[in-house]
């Protein structure tokens, strides 16, 4: 519980030398404000939004929606909530607080990766929501409304996911249920992440460069910057915009949309100046499930591009995190598939 980055000092003149990363692996976000991530009004017509989604999507590989039916108090009641639980006692903290990895509902901090036993400048409650019960009983009982407040959240976070996919499925010509199903009903994971001030922004990182490994992820951004998304060579900071999330395809929509839709990397930048909060919703598919490419994305002129594998396989050899000497190249998934 000693390792908690919000009870560090937070005049600490330095950080310590295992959060510090190369210089190579620190290339800052451009400062241009030409490129910024699409926003999607939900509101708008049907076939207009799921366009401009599949757009985006083969763009960047991320985009924005606002008016899209969570209302705005459940946003406000997630975000207060969060807020209060890592504003506790430390005391009130420790009982959840674990380094074991295995265990699915835990408070954590300073991850590490298998990269180089790097460290991360992030704290995180991580729970998980099972399918198709819901149960909560080994999340936090503190505060007192966590369990009702992250649970509405949760469920509706999982509707926003079900119902993009769905658009997605209409514009590509899938079968509208195609995301049903075990693809989708593993589990809903959810990472509240705390990101304290830091006194050295520019020698550390949130988040390494990675991709999500799942099917798709809805992030509530909260209101300071820090999310960066790989394009073209560099990395765009993402502005939040209010009552706002922030989607993002995981590499199991990439291997069924056989690389039309491709998970993208992306960090998470630190400040000196302000603690952030995000949470990231992921839909996880079930271990058992075999994803891979779908027929409609595969022809004579277009081969399957990954191998078809199940979803618990391809989590033990598909390692998320690239850290390079140049842009931390984007994973390269199909090269990673053929050495199985």
């Amino acid at each position: 519980m000693e390792n908690m980055l919000h009870l560090v000092p937070s005049h600490a003149a330095s950080i310590p030398d295992s959060f510090v990363l190369p210089a190579d692996h620190l290339r800052p976000a451009t400062a241009a404000a030409a490129v910024s991530l699409p926003v999607i009004d939900m509101s708008r017509g049907r076939d207009e939004v799921r366009r401009a989604m599949l757009d985006a999507g083969k763009e960047h590989g991320f985009f924005q929606v606002v008016n899209h039916g969570v209302p705005e108090q459940v946003l406000r009641d997630m975000e207060a909530v969060c807020q209060e639980f890592f504003g506790m006692p430390a005391a009130d903290k420790a009982e959840f607080y674990s380094e074991d990895k295995s265990r699915r509902n835990r408070l954590f901090s300073g991850t590490t990766y298998e990269t180089l036993g790097e460290r991360y400048w992030r704290d995180c409650l991580r729970l998980v929501y099972p399918l198709p019960d819901g149960d909560t009983k080994e999340w936090p009982h503190k505060p007192q409304k966590l369990r009702e407040v992250v649970e509405n959240f949760t469920v509706r976070a999982r509707g926003l996911a079900m119902e993009i996919l769905r658009l997605l499925c209409e514009v590509m010509g899938l079968r509208p249920d195609y995301f049903e199903g075990d693809i989708s009903g593993g589990r809903v994971a959810l990472d509240i992440n705390h990101y304290p001030p830091c006194p050295n922004p520019s020698r550390t990182l949130g988040l390494p460069p990675h991709c999500d490994r799942d099917l798709i992820t809805i992030l509530l951004p909260g209101t300071v910057p820090g999310l960066e998304v790989a394009y073209k060579g560099d990395w765009i900071r993402v502005q939040p915009v209010p009552n706002s999330f922030v989607v993002n395809f995981g590499l199991q929509l990439e291997v069924v949309t056989n690389g039309m839709l491709k998970s993208v990397e992306h960090r998470a930048a630190t400040n000196s100046a302000a603690p952030r909060m995000s949470v990231a919703t992921f839909i996880v598919p079930a271990d058992d499930c075999v994803v891979g490419p779908a027929e409609e994305f595969v022809g004579e002129d277009n081969p399957p591009r990954y191998r078809t594998l199940r979803v618990g396989d391809f989590k033990r050899m598909h390692n998320v995190v690239n850290l390079g000497s140049s842009l931390n190249q984007i994973t390269n998934l199909k090269s990673n598939q053929k050495e199985i």
